[in-house]
C-alpha cells in the first residue's frame, strides 16, 4: 500500500473508481484542475510516493527530481513509446520509479466519431454538405496517415463502407498492402485523397505549410491524435481556401490556434474525447498498480492490459 497517491489533474476516473483507490493508499488527493506551472505540480505531488497525471500535463525531470518520495508514476493515458510520452521515463528509471501508462484504448470510439462526422458531411446532417449533392463514403478516396492502430481500425472500418485507401507510414505495411491498401508518398497521398486523418503519435507533427499547398483546396482533413499532428498556423492558414473542413474531437487535438477558431463554420469539433466512453475506461483503473497478481494484469507498459471482467464490473458498475 502506497503511503499518499495524488493524482495531479482530472484522470477521468468515475466515482467508484475513486473510491477504490483508497485500498491502495493510506492517503487519497485528487485535483480537478490542470496545474498551471511545473512548480504547481511539485507543490500538489508534496510527499507522495505514488503519482497520477493524464496527458494535459507534462513531467519531466525538473519536477521528478524534487519530488524524492516518488516511486510509482501511473499516467491515465496513452503510452506508445518513452519518446512521445508526457514523463521522463527514463529519469524515472534512474530514481527507480516505476512508470505504467495503457495503450491502444478507446479506439472505436474513435472510429464511430469518424463514421458519424463524415457521414454527416457527406450528407449534410446538421452541417453544411462537402459536395453540391450526397454522396456516399464508397468510392471516397481516402488517406491515412499513420497506420497504426487507431488508423488501421478508421481505414478499415472505411474500406468496409466501400472507401478506396491509401496510407503513409514509415514503411510499407504487407498486411495492409494485402487487404488491398495502398502505400503512397505522403506528398502524392495529399494530392490525390478527399479526405485525409491524421493518427499520430503525441508530439509528431508531419504538415506544415508546404504539405498542406499539396493537400489543396476542396479537401476534408480529420485529426484523430491525441495533439495536432500538424503546424496550426499552417491549419488555419489552409482553411482558407474554399471547400476545406476541419474535424477534431478535442481542443487540444487543434494545438495552439487563434481565438475564435472553433467558431469558423468550416471546424468541427465537440470539444470532447471520442475514445472516452465506459467501456475505453476500463484499462484506466488497470494500469494504477503493478503489485497486483501477474495473472490480473500485465505490467510491462508496452503490453496491452488484459480483461480483468468480474473486477471491472465491481468498480465501474457494468452489471
Amino acid at each position: 500500500m502506497f503511503e499518499k497517491l495524488v493524482a495531479i489533474e482530472p484522470v477521468s476516473l468515475i466515482p467508484s473508481a475513486e473510491e477504490e483507490l483508497h485500498r491502495y493508499a493510506k492517503e487519497v488527493v485528487l485535483y480537478r484542475d490542470v496545474p498551471a506551472s511545473a512548480d504547481e505540480m511539485v507543490r500538489r505531488i508534496g510527499d507522495a510516493d505514488a503519482v497520477l497525471l493524464s496527458y494535459t500535463s507534462r513531467m519531466g525531470k525538473e519536477v521528478i527530481a524534487q519530488c524524492p518520495n516518488i516511486r510509482y508514476i501511473g499516467m491515465c493515458c496513452s503510452l506508445y513509446s518513452e519518446e512521445s510520452a508526457n514523463v521522463d521515463i527514463a529519469y524515472a528509471r534512474t530514481r527507480g520509479i516505476q512508470v505504467l501508462g495503457i495503450r491502444d484504448y478507446g479506439d472505436r470510439g474513435v472510429v464511430e466519431y469518424v463514421l458519424h462526422e463524415l457521414t454527416g458531411l457527406l450528407h449534410g446532417f446538421g452541417m453544411p454538405m462537402l459536395r453540391d449533392e450526397p454522396v456516399e463514403i464508397t468510392g471516397l478516396k481516402v488517406g491515412i496517415v499513420g497506420l497504426g492502430v487507431s488508423g488501421r481500425m478508421i481505414a478499415d472500418a472505411l474500406q468496409f463502407m466501400g472507401a478506396e485507401i491509401s496510407y503513409f507510414a514509415r514503411s510499407a505495411k504487407p498486411d495492409a498492402e494485402a487487404a488491398g491498401m495502398t502505400f503512397k508518398p505522403l506528398a502524392q497521398l495529399l494530392a490525390e485523397s478527399e479526405v485525409v486523418f491524421t493518427c499520430l503519435n503525441k508530439n509528431v507533427l508531419l504538415l506544415g505549410e508546404n504539405e498542406f499547398t499539396q493537400l489543396g483546396a476542396g479537401k476534408v482533413l480529420f485529426n484523430t491524435s491525441i495533439g495536432p499532428g500538424f503546424d496550426s498556423a499552417a491549419l488555419e492558414k489552409w482553411l482558407d481556401k474554399p471547400g476545406t473542413h476541419f474535424f477534431c474531437d478535442t481542443y487540444a487535438a487543434a494545438g495552439p490556434v487563434s481565438e475564435g477558431f472553433f467558431q469558423r463554420p468550416n471546424v468541427h469539433s465537440p470539444g470532447v474525447s471520442a475514445g472516452r466512453t465506459r467501456q475505453a475506461l476500463l484499462p484506466q483503473l488497470f494500469l494504477l498498480f503493478s503489485a497486483w497478481p501477474a495473472e490480473w494484469c500485465h505490467t510491462l507498459p508496452w503490453q496491452r492490459w488484459s480483461t480483468c471482467s468480474s473486477l471491472a464490473k465491481s468498480v465501474f458498475r457494468f452489471i
